[in-house]
């Protein structure tokens, strides 16, 4: 799906916007802030698939393998396709994974953010291990 013509104006009131909105499981964690993003930037609302759905890090993961999703890999590849070759090629907007594999953000270009119950987090994109493009 195709990004707005003004997705960068879109993308820094996503971020703005996640400055001031506290931590919430499946209403404002990390795969509910990147796919938010992602909806911010095309109109594709996927995050409507879990947004709601749980109350807490274990619910997520009961969700997730409901949903056919057995990591947060695997469901970013289902939902967003093959990933990058390498995650130095993420541009902004794109979505990452943290290098823990528990996190979904958002590239910034060298960095990306992410959401966690401590608020919104900072992390060099090389340590990513994973990013697809939107």
């Amino acid at each position: 799906m195709p990004r707005h013509p003004d997705w960068p104006q879109r993308l820094a009131a996503a971020i703005e916007a996640a400055h001031t909105t506290p931590f919430a499981w499946s209403q404002h964690d990390c795969p509910t802030f990147a796919f938010d993003t992602r909806r911010a930037l095309t109109g594709e609302d996927t995050a409507a698939l879990w947004r709601g759905q749980y109350s807490s890090y274990r619910g997520g993961l009961r969700l997730m393998r409901r949903l056919g999703w057995p990591t947060l890999a695997a469901m970013g590849d289902a939902l967003l396709g093959r990933p990058l070759s390498t995650t130095l090629l993420a541009q902004r907007g794109d979505i990452v994974l943290s290098s823990d594999g528990r996190g979904f953000g958002v590239c910034l270009g060298a960095s990306a953010v992410g959401m966690a119950p401590a608020g919104l987090i900072s992390l060099p994109l090389s340590t990513c291990t994973r990013a697809w493009r939107v």
